[in-house]
């Protein structure tokens, strides 16, 4: 597999899952899990460009994938449009949900640049965050959507 673009190899059980790959194996942390059971949206990751679920996502499927996590987002130490969005809006209070937010947001925004306020919220509706009420990260959205209108690309 490819994990923010560069090549992995590496042996895996039949038993594990993504997320324990990413985190244990290969010491990305910023992929976090939350419930283990695919209900809170804290590991997602993008697979080939869609936003999965790595706690649930069994680690033998991403052979031959490009996987992309939190960290991979950042360019040479410059945030993701997404990201800085999430900043700039204040979009998170403790910050454990905030990695998954911006990838599923990010994989949204790469289908559509311009989504309309049900998209977005039916993109945010996997995701849970016990802290922010949603309304900045709804900001960060709208704010990364204007953002990229403005020229402000994908990395």
């Amino acid at each position: 597999m490819t994990v923010n673009g560069r090549p992995v190899s590496i042996e895996v059980e039949p038993d594990e899952f993504l997320a324990d790959v990413l985190r244990d194996r290969l010491g990305l942390i910023g992929t976090k899990i939350g419930c283990r059971e695919g209900e809170c949206g804290a590991c997602t990751v993008l697979v080939d460009g869609d936003a999965i679920l790595s706690c649930i996502y069994p680690a033998l499927k991403a052979e031959g994938r490009s996987i992309v996590t939190i960290e991979g987002l950042t360019r040479e130490g410059e945030l993701d449009v997404v990201q800085q969005a999430f900043v700039d809006a204040a979009a998170a209070q403790c910050g454990y949900c905030t990695p998954g937010f911006v990838m599923v947001v990010r994989a949204l925004l790469d289908r559509n640049p311009h989504p309309t306020e049900a998209e977005i919220e039916e993109a945010l509706a996997g995701n849970l965050c016990r802290c922010t009420g949603y309304y900045q990260i709804k900001e960060a959205v709208q704010l990364a959507v204007e953002r990229l209108g403005a020229g402000g690309g994908a990395p």
